[in-house]
């Protein structure tokens, strides 16, 4: 019982930050639909105003054309009533780029409808007409269901005023009711036109939601892809060069060259078989993935290729892929570099280890081998050879070949250890690399 009542504490915290995700998701997907609504509806919202100005601008070119031919005072007055409408109409256009327009655009929506049911209502109430002008109201319902089909609420709010505003005026002016009032065929004919109009508004706007969570969880799902490429070309990159990396992702199957020169380094911590023996894999593992840490950054500085580590050993080469002239002096200056790195990390940790470094420098080959794990390799006498310098070499010192010495003689210190067997190889000079020179400035050797 008791442990079921520790996996139940252990659960509730789970379902309960489940369910906050689930909340500030959907909270989230609401906010970005209300700001694409409310652009629609103010882009929608624009067009109608402009073809709303274009079809009053039409109705005041013919009532003008009539009021010069036909003296009648009703044409003037439309005159003023279509002319009142246009600055309605103009206000709500440049409302649009106010704040009010860009936070609330709804409430210029109803401006739009109630401008064109009210100023006309009002017009036929200052000439004393009861006409109920319906017509007005079907346009103006047809055209928001049309071009601004979103907030089936505003449309019903606005269909609901029409009536209201035509019995508050008549009021408001002491008018009566027009006989259209009291036609219960007139109800039923707007009441199913304003239900369709709804209706589509509806239907439009649900269309609207469900295409707009299909786009968000389609770029949800593409950010996640892309992330998971990135970081599938990250760890790609992590075990090859981008060159070689780039020639795999585009379906060279064998990849393999020859290079004529390249600087070749192994490196072995002397101590740490020893002290596998004394501390927790833990520990050990933690350890060494902080020294080889220092060695990749170090790597990077020098613009060296790592290729591989092999237990507590570490292989790196300067010369490919990309084929470099000072590939001899930056693996040179990369053992030196580490050499002060072990120091710096036995004062920080309290260790005693020491590094023993092999440098060899001749032809290889390079290519990747396998189709699982496959790792960028190296092979040719040059390999061995390098190999050979630090297995023979000295704890804390850094073991070149004749080759890398001739490399290098006029830029680095060494100190010559004389002919030792190889194995494989016989007999061969080596150098212990000290240090780089400190060569006097070209002026000065010009003298």
């Amino acid at each position: 019982m008791q442990t079921w009542a520790g996996i139940k504490e252990l659960v509730v915290p789970v379902k309960q930050g489940l369910a906050f995700l689930k909340t500030s998701l959907s909270a989230s997907w609401s906010t970005a639909y209300e700001v694409r609504r409310k652009s629609f509806l103010r882009n929608r919202l624009r067009l109608t105003l402009w073809l709303a100005l274009a079809l009053v601008l039409t109705l005041v070119i013919y009532q003008f054309s009539r009021a010069t031919t036909t003296p009648d005072p009703s044409i003037r007055w439309g005159l003023v009533v279509e002319g009142v409408l246009g600055l309605c109409l103009l206000t709500t256009l440049a409302l649009l780029k106010t704040p009010l327009g860009q936070h609330y655009p709804e409430i210029l929506f109803l401006g739009f409808s109630w401008s064109t049911i009210l100023v006309p209502q009002i017009g036929d109430a200052l000439i004393r007409n009861v006409e109920l002008s319906y017509q007005i109201w079907i346009m103006t319902f047809l055209v928001q269901a049309t071009l601004m089909p979103v907030h089936w609420v505003l449309h019903l709010v606005s269909q609901l005023s029409a009536p209201a505003f035509y019995l508050g005026v008549n009021a408001l002016f002491g008018l009566g009711l027009d006989e259209e009032v009291f036609n219960p065929i007139l109800y039923l004919y707007l009441f199913w036109f304003c239900l369709i109009c709804d209706i589509s508004v509806f239907l439009y706007e649900r269309l609207q939601r469900e295409e707009f969570s299909a786009r968000r969880e389609l770029e949800v799902a593409y950010q996640k892809l892309t992330a998971e490429r990135e970081r599938a070309e990250q760890l790609l990159l992590n075990i090859l060069p981008e060159c070689i990396a780039d020639r795999l992702k585009h379906g060279d199957g064998t990849i393999a060259e020859q290079f004529t020169e390249a600087t070749v380094l192994f490196a072995d911590i002397v101590g740490f078989t020893q002290l596998s023996s004394h501390i927790s894999p833990t520990e050990l593992v933690i350890l060494l993935n902080q020294m080889f840490s220092m060695f990749d950054r170090l790597v990077e500085k020098h613009g060296v290729e790592k290729i591989k580590t092999i237990g507590d050993a570490y292989m790196a080469v300067s010369g490919l892929p990309i084929p470099c002239h000072n590939h001899a002096p930056a693996i040179a200056n990369l053992a030196l570099d580490m050499q002060e790195a072990v120091a710096r990390f036995n004062i920080e940790y309290n260790q005693s280890f020491s590094i023993r470094i092999g440098i060899n420098t001749g032809p290889v080959v390079a290519g990747v081998i396998g189709l699982k794990r496959f790792i960028y390799d190296l092979w040719g006498d040059t390999v061995n050879i390098a190999s050979r310098m630090e297995s023979h070499g000295v704890a804390g010192v850094i073991q070149v070949s004749e080759a890398t010495y001739e490399c290098l003689k006029r830029q680095y210190r060494f100190k010559k250890r004389g002919k030792i067997p190889v194995k494989g190889k016989g007999e061969m000079n080596t150098y212990f690399l000290l240090e780089k020179q400190n060569l006097p400035p070209v002026s000065s050797l010009s003298r």
